[in-house]
Parts: structure tokens; sequence; C-alpha cells
């Protein structure tokens, strides 16, 4: 017979009695994530699309995207759509900088005062050479990939998103010029949705720098940086120049006749630094 006296042991929580307000909770923060992860990877993205993507209803997908907003994690960008014509601009959701920061800058505090201390005492050549330096190991390592695409400046474009994506930058690519009436020339444009160094990039624009040179030995085109996300920008822009429409052509053709050079591509080298 059991001693009433003596208190019995509690017993372990099990599972199925876990609160349901925590279980709540813990599965609200992973889908927020989930959110947030969509975000980086597809911004400047809207919030239909976000539904249509992660086979959430609006009011769920704006339930979060409101509690993101309000921690500071995401931001709203109005972008006007050229084929629209006039009309209220659309609100598209892109990583802030804090939202950056929590994907992955860590101990960048730690490389910043390194950084500094360098400069201080070797001058401002010794960061550029270490940015080369780094930037050098990932020219090597890219080197095979984007060679295996071809020839195309376009198909290396691809090629050098997808290493990109790889290394977590998230890269992605746009031909821009081929539906618009009034362009003569075709261009890429290489997206980077995240920059695992971007607070280190703004205080060192050399690491921006010797990307953009990376990016153009590459390519083996001249290539233009558009924006960068240490300038302030939601994401990194890279124009890459690809050839000439095929309007262009014809047009050149009717006038003056076939020329050797007509599908050359052309060289526009101006290089960016964000500020």
């Amino acid at each position: 017979m059991s001693n009433p006296a003596v208190p019995r042991a509690e017993k372990s929580m099990s599972a199925t009695e876990i609160p349901v307000a925590d279980i709540h909770s813990d599965t609200e923060e992973r889908t927020k994530d989930k959110v947030l992860a969509a975000v980086l990877e597809h911004g400047p993205v809207s919030a239909a699309e976000l539904g249509y993507r992660l086979g959430f209803t609006p009011a769920a997908v704006r339930r979060h995207l409101d509690a993101l907003s309000r921690d500071g994690l995401i931001q709203v960008k109005l972008i006007s759509n050229p084929n629209s014509g006039a009309g209220r601009p659309a609100r598209r959701y892109v990583l802030s900088q804090r939202g950056q920061t929590k994907l992955g800058n860590d101990y960048l505090h730690i490389a910043k005062a390194a950084l500094a201390q360098l400069k201080r005492t070797a001058g401002p050549d010794a960061v550029e050479q270490f940015a080369r330096t780094r930037f050098a190991d990932m020219e090597a390592r890219y080197r095979p990939l984007v060679d295996s695409a071809g020839p195309l400046p376009e198909d290396k474009a691809t090629a050098l998103a997808e290493a990109l994506t790889a290394d977590g930058f998230v890269g992605s690519t746009t031909v821009v010029g081929r539906d618009a009436p009034q362009a003569a020339m075709l261009a890429v444009q290489l997206c980077q949705g995240h920059c695992p160094i971007q607070e280190l990039a703004a205080e060192f624009p050399d690491f921006c720098d010797q990307e953009t040179e990376v990016f153009s030995r590459l390519l083996g085109v001249d290539v233009r940086r558009l924006s960068t996300l240490a300038g302030g920008g939601h994401v990194c822009t890279t124009h890459i120049p690809v050839g000439r429409t095929r309007k262009a052509v014809v047009e050149t053709e009717n006038v003056a006749g076939p020329h050797p050079a007509s599908n050359q591509t052309v060289s526009i080298h101006q290089q960016g630094r964000p500020r």
C-alpha cells in the first residue's frame, strides 16, 4: 500500500501533452521562415506569387508578410510595369538589410575589424589584394562550370547563376531587350538575391569590384554593375551584353548590306562602385 503522505513524482510530459499554443507558435515560426526564404529566392515578389509557390492562402501569406515586415526582415518595393502603362505601381517584397543579416552575416564584425587594421597597417592596396585573392578562388572553381556551358554569353551567364546559387548567392538571369520595340542590343541581367558579405562590401567596395572583374573574365565580355546590395539595392544586378537583336541586324543589312562584324558582341565596361 502506498503512503499517501509521500508525494508522487511528477510524470514527464509526453509529446501529446505539449501545450497546443506552443505547437502553434513553433509551426508559425517555421512557416514564417519559409516565407522569408521564398522572398530571398524570388524577390522582388508579389504576395500572390508567394502564395502560389508555397501553397498558402492569400490571407495566410499576408499575415506572415505583415509579421516579417514588423520584424524589419522584409520591405516593400513599388515597381512600375512598363508594359501596363499608367497605373498604380505594383507592391513587391524584398529582404531588408536586417533580413540579409539574419540569413548569414555572422562574424562579419570581426572581419571588418581585421580588414580595417590591415588597411591601417599595410595601406588600402592590401585590402584590394586580399579581395583579389578571395575571388581568384571563386574564379578557379567556377571556370570549368562556365566554360562547359558553351561559347554563348547567355549560356555562360546561366551557368554562372547556377554556380552562385550553389554558393548561397541566389543567382538568376533575365534576358532584356528581346521584346522592347526600340532595343538594338540583347543583354542578360544576372541577379544575386543574397550576399553573405554585404556589410563587409559596403565598407570595402573592393570586394564588389573584384567580383565584377571575375564575372567579366568568366563570361568573356565587359560587364556593368547596375546595383549592389552593399550599395542599397534590393539585389546585385550585373548587365551582360550578349549581341544585337535580330531586328537590328536586319535593319543594318537593309541599309548597308551584310557586314562581317554585324553579330559581334559590343563591349560596354562601366563598373559601378557601391557608395
